[in-house]
């Protein structure tokens, strides 16, 4: 999609922000599924165990979610219309675990725990376990009975402008701030070799040419991570040093122009962009990036939810009933 489509198409989703988020609250299990997030956190130790990457694809899948008609758990659903399998989905990962969560809930509360509310507890919990913030999750939402493979031309690819990237989020009802804080997600997980390739061998489309905002010693050592014409699903590290660990350090790569993905290293190096000063801040203060990573996880996990008697509480997450 191009970045003229990306922003027509932003119009319809904007109408929709913000919708019915008042009815969600941190204790709404709290008679229904006490244990809800115990439970949660107890499935994802043991996911760990056999993934060492889990959390970071977890909350990865939050924001997909989200980023399409809201946090509906639409994302999750299988099927020939699937947003799956759309592009921008492909290289996501975690469904399992989601599975995994899912059937302990039911085990424990039937037909009481939304799938969209197992992916934003998730992301809240495997942040906290990646040694990041703990917030209070606004719950009560509900699951998509459709998916909505069509609006997944919003998910960012990692190629777009500064420009593109603001425009995307303030349509969601998202600040420069909230736009730096939650890019600051990439402190942990890795990504394709294929979402960042065109800086080194050809950006703007240009043959040769290397983005001039990455840092040259930087670009050689991805060159030979990801040489040209070569495998493009190899996964390289967002952070080059604490990949694993929900920190800090992304901003500091940020301010040396190491940053992996266009869209990060854009909101430091575009010059007069208000980006520059919040990734400043949060490069000398991890406890203020923390604040506002989970101000902005609140607010993204309200886009367009579905409550009341909307949607339904799927029994299985990859199907409606």
């Amino acid at each position: 999609m191009s970045s003229f489509q990306m922003i027509t198409s932003l119009f319809l989703l904007a109408m929709m922000v913000g919708a019915s988020n008042a009815q969600l609250s941190a204790t709404y299990y709290a008679k229904t599924c006490p244990n809800v997030s115990i439970i949660v956190r107890s499935v994802l130790r043991q996911a760990e165990q056999n993934d060492i990457w889990i959390f970071p694809k977890l909350v990865r899948l939050h924001f997909h979610d989200c980023f399409v008609h809201g946090c509906d758990a639409s994302l999750l659903l299988n099927g020939t219309d699937s947003e799956k399998t759309a592009t921008p989905n492909l290289s996501t990962d975690g469904y399992a675990v989601i599975d995994d969560i899912k059937t302990a809930l039911e085990k424990a509360c039937p037909r009481i725990v939304s799938c969209a509310d197992i992916l934003a507890l998730a992301a809240q919990i495997s942040v906290s376990l990646g040694g990041g913030p703990t917030w209070k999750v606004p719950l009560g939402r509900r699951d998509s009975r459709t998916a909505h493979r069509e609006g997944t031309g919003t998910i960012p690819t990692g190629h777009e402008s500064l420009a593109v990237i603001a425009t995307l989020f303030k349509s969601m009802g998202l600040d420069s701030t909230d736009l730096v804080a939650l890019s600051g997600v990439h402190t942990f997980g890795r990504a394709r070799c294929a979402a960042f390739m065109d800086r080194l061998y050809n950006f703007n489309n240009v043959s040769g040419k290397i983005d001039p905002t990455l840092n040259g010693t930087y670009a050689k050592t991805l060159g030979q991570l990801c040489p040209k014409g070569r495998d493009v699903t190899s996964l390289i590290d967002l952070d080059e040093q604490t990949s694993l660990t929900f920190d800090n350090k992304y901003f500091l790569d940020l301010q040396n122009r190491r940053g992996l993905l266009q869209t990060d290293q854009e909101l430091f190096s575009t010059k007069g962009a208000e980006t520059v000063a919040i990734v400043n801040r949060f490069a000398s203060s991890q406890s203020q990036f923390f604040n506002s990573f989970a101000k902005a996880m609140i607010k993204m996990g309200n886009i367009n939810p579905l409550t009341g008697t909307n949607g339904e509480i799927r029994l299985d997450c990859r199907k409606i009933n």
